[in-house]
């Protein structure tokens, strides 16, 4: 029975605290699409997404309206790209004529990106992962809602360093492409360890291969609402303050779980999972470093950051494993710099650093996220950030992430201006001494002796 205190505790998460549903994610499998025929193949993806998702914005904005929950964005996610396009594609160009379809059907369903122009590389590459990457910067450069992702290791078979060499040049050649607009290629590509098949949140999303024909899975966030909670019991001991985060979470699930049952019913798709991963946005007290401060630390980076973070991590998954039994995804803390005020603060002021985020992505939930670097940034340099981030991954055996952009004609100290959701980031300093003979060495890096469970 809900009382009517949690009624208005809930009206007041929405209200004063920013609550919201940060995303309803359609994932739709265009495996039944492949045909030899490019330009068929094409019109069957066009088909196929605008007919099953033609209505989620509607929807999205009506339960909003109804439930009094703002659902902030509205979003599709689709088989990886490169395996459906070998049979079709010989080119790089053919695969960018994929992603104008993406990008055509998205805009037309109005939807603001849509997941899935991805490989999955972690072990080997065929022609058409070769190919679809190759193809990443120019496809980026020429759509607007397309976002990319590649999977180059995992905890089961290792780091594909010849993918991870690759993806240091992509990266390069994206944010050169996009120079115009302050390499904004680069936010929309993300390089994936361990990533799992149902998650909602671009630019990491697609529709994985164990996945049904199509599926609504929802990401709930409200890094506003438990920085509310924490703020209550300053000064409390460790016990009260880790049951404050988890009873949070247990709330902000439940309404997100509200939110994907209704989604489902409405669009007549099957329900997936709750994603209830904190996600902060550039508005000012919506933020995971607000939630650090009222913990205990004066800046984000200051020591005991990452045992904080972990501690958020962990309630938070508790709370919302009890409120929900199909929470999936990523579900945990994210910490992407460009779209946290407070992350921000904590760049320009020295006490945040390139390093000091690799070590709290060992106990958050995805990994070095929109990371503004120097435009100069070499591609093995790149390279070895993405592996480093990788190998934390696959020897954790959780997901870890990277976006990082290399802002064209930006040095240290300078602000990139990406605007929306993306928000702004500093440009941070990267460690300046070289890894090429290591990255370039190619092959694989074996996975870790703990791998092996059969």
């Amino acid at each position: 029975m809900i009382g009517f205190n949690e009624v208005l505790e809930t009206n007041a998460m929405i209200s004063q605290e920013k609550l919201d549903v940060r995303t309803i994610t359609m994932g739709i499998s265009l495996l039944d699409c492949c045909d030899s025929d490019l330009s068929r193949m094409n019109r069957r993806i066009y088909e196929k997404i605008t007919r099953l998702a033609g209505d989620i914005v509607s929807v999205g904005d009506e339960i909003g309206l109804e439930y009094g929950v703002p659902v902030v964005n509205k979003r599709v996610s689709v088989t990886p790209v490169a395996l459906i396009g070998g049979s079709a594609c010989r080119t790089q160009e053919d695969f960018v004529e994929i992603a104008r379809t993406l990008d055509s059907a998205a805009e037309d369903i109005g939807i603001n990106f849509i997941g899935g122009y991805s490989a999955l590389v972690q072990k080997h590459m065929t022609r058409a992962d070769r190919l679809l990457m190759m193809s990443v910067p120019k496809a980026l450069s020429c759509t607007e809602r397309v976002c990319s992702s590649v999977c180059v290791g995992s905890t089961r078979v290792g780091i594909n360093m010849d993918a991870v060499r690759m993806m240091g040049d992509i990266i390069r050649e994206t944010s050169a492409m996009t120079a115009d607009r302050q390499s904004l290629g680069c936010a929309k590509l993300v390089v994936l360890c361990n990533p799992p098949d149902d998650n909602p949140f671009v630019a990491g999303a697609f529709h994985g291969v164990t996945e049904g024909d199509a599926v609504i899975n929802v990401g709930v966030s409200g890094p506003g609402v438990v920085k509310t909670a924490v703020s209550k019991v300053r000064g409390e001991s460790f016990e009260v303050l880790c049951e404050t985060v988890k009873k949070t979470a247990f709330k902000v699930t439940r309404v997100g779980q509200l939110v994907a049952k209704e989604a489902s019913r409405r669009l007549n798709v099957p329900f997936g999972i709750v994603d209830l991963s904190l996600a902060p946005t550039p508005a000012v007290g919506d933020s995971i470093a607000d939630i650090l401060h009222e913990m205990g630390l004066e800046k984000a980076g200051a020591p005991g950051t990452t045992a904080a973070l972990a501690i958020l991590n962990d309630q938070v998954k508790k709370g919302g494993v009890m409120a929900s039994s199909y929470v999936g995804g990523l579900s945990g803390a994210f910490i992407p710099v460009s779209e946290d005020s407070s992350m921000i603060d904590a760049v320009v002021s020295g006490a945040l650093t390139l390093e000091k985020l690799e070590a709290m992505t060992c106990v958050c939930s995805v990994g070095l996220d929109m990371i503004a670097v120097p435009g100069d940034t070499c591609a093995e340099t790149l390279a070895g950030i993405v592996v480093d981030e990788m190998a934390i991954g696959m020897v954790n055996q959780k997901t870890t992430a990277v976006r990082i952009i290399p802002v064209a004609g930006m040095k240290e100290g300078d602000t990139a201006e990406f605007g929306g959701l993306l928000g702004s980031a500093p440009v941070m300093k990267v460690n300046g001494f070289g890894c090429a003979d290591f990255v370039n060495r190619g092959g694989r890096i074996p996975a870790p002796i703990h791998s092996f469970k059969n």
